[in-house]
């Protein structure tokens, strides 16, 4: 069974972003990521450009809602502040 993780802020535009994209990357297809915000606003630019450096692609990650992830099956949630 394929373990959930979900990163979860305020407005996941910057850190849950970058953590999402960083656990993609590091743990592949073996979990499933996801990231979400209590207050959802666009992505940030420079999280993207920032990611970018290291080589990893988040520009077509988009701001989600903390509603629209469904929490049945999450193994851990990983609050960012």
């Amino acid at each position: 069974m394929t373990r959930r993780i979900l990163f979860l802020c305020v407005a996941n535009s910057a850190r849950s972003q970058m953590a999402e994209g960083l656990a993609r990357a590091l743990l592949g297809s073996d979990v499933d990521v996801l990231s979400a915000g209590s207050r959802p606003s666009k992505v940030n630019p420079y999280a993207v450009e920032v990611m970018a450096e290291l080589g990893i692609d988040i520009s077509a990650q988009r701001s989600k809602a903390v509603g629209e992830i469904d929490p049945s099956g999450l193994d851990a949630v990983v609050t960012l502040c």
